[in-house]
């Protein structure tokens, strides 16, 4: 069964054989575009989507491992196939290695080569079904989104941890989505069916943050003019999410300590006693045993918390994820603005994927939105995004006054060609534009 539409990219430096094939598939329903060495072909990988890339290993510029192992780097999830001779399947073999969906020997059976085309498109159709369809049974409506690996493990790390009792510390930089992981953690608890309840500590005084979470009686105090119910009451039989607990006084440690202790509260301006069945969950951007260890944090209810902890990983150790979350927020914020944009040129994807992140995902989330709403045109580019990620761009390396003395021009100016075209992966436009000149110029100098 033929993918609707699936775009493939062939590389073949053979004219004649390229010409039958690119014919071949055509003819079998798949959008069809070509390159002729590996060069071209990373430029076209980098500057419009591909459902699979059929290669041959032989071609001058850049062999077809070089360009499989390139195209990985840049994007894991293309589906790549490789043709070989059938005298060369060392070739074949260190290609699986490297990450090809499968190998073919020329001369090609061209039946067998439908059938692949076939496989390999199903099995990555299958693949992103799959991983859809178990985040949704776990992760409901939540924005869970992210296929590395620190985002794999903490997934199957909630799955675990959610039906227990057990509570929670969670820990991570701001920005992280801390309150989002406690979301997840009560949707797929016993006590989903109760209410979440959340209170930011460090966003109310001592007296008023006990208040929050304990009640007060009618006249306990200025301003207390009838009975309030405290969160711990309002999430009785579900979950209460103590944000930033890092940030509460010793006073109210104190005071927290006994409610989990006990399951017991006390109204403010009560000497009555009230039970309480809350799962607690706490988050962090503290580290809360340096803490414990300087004296301000108390001991007793760091280890009362921290039953289980779930570490946020930062996004710069997530860049693999950068693509996809970028892609969602672009989608939300298309939506909710009332815009067509249709994604990110490749030069703004590379800016998001190497820009360090300290804001982490909610930086990224107010730069996709920015980026939205400032755009006339269809493709998020880097003049969209902030200026702080637009300038992070790396600059070519400079060479000392002492090579400069000693080196002829032409010289320098092949070795600059070389470290652009390396760090841009063989993008001759992209190289182009950053040495300060046309591609045409680039192509002559490249020729010389």
């Amino acid at each position: 069964m033929v993918t609707p539409c699936a775009q493939i990219l062939l590389v073949e430096d053979d004219l004649s054989h390229c010409t039958i094939l690119q014919a071949l598939m055509t003819g079998w329903g798949y959008r069809v575009s070509v390159a002729h060495h590996g060069l071209e072909a990373v430029e076209k990988v980098k500057s419009q989507p591909f459902d699979l890339v059929l290669s041959d290993v032989r071609m001058a510029e850049m062999d077809g491992i070089a360009l499989l192992k390139v195209i990985k780097a840049y994007n894991p999830a293309i589906p790549i196939l490789i043709m070989t001779a059938y005298s060369n399947v060392e070739s074949a073999v260190e290609a699986i290695k490297a990450g090809a969906y499968d190998y073919l020997t020329k001369p090609l059976d061209f039946d067998m080569l439908r059938l692949t085309l076939e496989r390999a498109l199903e099995h990555t159709s299958l693949k992103t079904e799959n991983l859809a369809l178990k985040q949704r049974l776990l992760f409901d409506d939540q924005n869970m989104i992210g296929r590395s690996k620190p985002m794999r493990q903490l997934m199957e790390m909630i799955a675990m941890i959610a039906p227990s009792e057990a509570t929670v510390l969670i820990s991570g930089e701001s920005g992280t989505g801390k309150e989002l992981i406690a979301k997840v953690v009560h949707a797929n608890s016993l006590r989903k069916e109760q209410p979440l309840v959340s209170v930011n500590c460090a966003a109310l005084s001592e007296s008023l943050l006990e208040s929050e979470l304990f009640g007060h009686e009618k006249g306990a105090f200025t301003g207390a003019d009838k009975r309030r119910e405290g969160r711990f009451m309002v999430a009785n039989g579900g979950t209460l999410f103590l944000d930033e607990i890092g940030e509460i006084s010793p006073l109210m440690q104190v005071k927290l300590l006994r409610a989990i202790q006990e399951r017991e509260i006390q109204r403010v301006g009560s000497n009555q006693t009230l039970s309480v069945d809350v799962r607690l969950i706490a988050a962090t951007n503290r580290d809360l045993l340096a803490d414990v260890e300087a004296g301000k944090f108390r001991q007793d209810l760091y280890y009362r918390l921290n039953v289980v902890t779930v570490e946020l990983p930062p996004l710069r150790q997530r860049g693999e994820d950068i693509p996809l979350l970028a892609m969602h927020f672009l989608t939300k914020f298309a939506e909710r603005n009332r815009k067509k944009v249709k994604g990110f040129t490749p030069q703004a994807m590379d800016l998001l994927v190497k820009y360090p992140w300290p804001g982490n995902v909610r930086e990224l989330e107010n730069s996709i939105e920015r980026g939205v709403i400032l755009l006339t045109g269809d493709f998020i580019s880097e003049k969209e995004l902030p200026l702080s990620i637009s300038q992070c761009a790396e600059p070519l390396p400079i060479q000392s006054e002492k090579q400069l003395l000693i080196q002829p021009l032409e010289q320098l100016e092949k070795e600059a060609i070389l470290a652009a075209l390396e760090k841009t992966a063989g993008n001759k436009t992209e190289a182009a534009r950053q040495l300060g000149i046309t591609r045409k110029t680039l192509l002559a100098k490249l020729h010389k």
